[in-house]
């Protein structure tokens, strides 16, 4: 191989190293950088605090994931505790982020992508069946997960988890590769968006009658997602 082509080979690689090391939240040049939450100046993330400012209370929260959370007032029977960089300011620039998860008896956390993190559940209480589906063509991974089972979830998949009995609720521990994860609901993001999508994109590509799409949209899509 000639030397030229040596060095485009080269090229080729540090950029797509590049790339993929750019994929998630950026690598802290520093210990800490504490959200300065009243900063007006506008970052990718947020402003550090002064590090001479910064105390315990910083990394600290007391969070209460120890207590069961509320799953009656959902429409889906799911209650997710998010604790990211806007409940933790010692979270930003670092990478991760936590989130408990109640499920009612039958209940679910419906399908959803997690645009910036691949996440990781573990099952502290009961029972759940977990799944998420790959990019086109659509493949489905699914599994029955039971105490301390664990599951990952890729970054931008689409995934679930369902509580399959019906007469006990089920609580997981999810981690995630990003200070802010972010969050798009399927349901939720196709039929509830503001203002909605016109009922002829969605009557073709879901091929129903605009009658049934109309109907969708007209229902209250709550958010209970992380």
């Amino acid at each position: 191989m000639a030397a030229s082509s040596y060095f485009l080979l080269a090229v080729s690689l540090a950029l797509i190293a590049s790339h993929q090391a750019i994929a998630s939240d950026p690598s802290p040049l520093q210990d800490f950088c504490v959200a300065d939450k009243d900063s007006p100046v506008k970052v990718n993330g947020f402003v550090c605090k002064d590090p001479m400012s910064v105390n315990p209370d910083d990394f600290f929260k007391a969070a209460k994931l120890d207590m069961p959370r509320d799953t009656m007032a959902s429409k889906v029977g799911s209650n997710v505790t998010l604790i990211n960089v806007m409940q933790l300011p010692g979270l930003n620039t670092l990478g991760i982020s936590l989130a408990r998860i109640d499920y009612a008896p039958l209940g679910e956390n419906p399908p959803h992508t997690h645009p910036r993190a691949t996440e990781i559940l573990t099952v502290l209480e009961g029972t759940l069946y977990v799944g998420f589906v790959t990019s086109n063509p659509n493949k489905l991974f699914a599994k029955v997960l039971n105490k301390g089972d664990v599951f990952v979830f890729p970054e931008g998949l689409i995934h679930f988890q369902f509580n399959p009995v019906h007469d006990k609720p089920a609580v997981a521990l999810a981690a995630l590769s990003s200070q802010n994860p972010g969050v798009i609901t399927i349901a939720n993001a196709v039929f509830g968006s503001k203002p909605p999508i016109s009922d002829d994109v969605l009557a073709k590509a879901f091929q129903v009658e605009k009658g049934t799409i109309d109907w969708l949209q007209a229902q209250f899509w709550e958010n209970n997602n992380y």
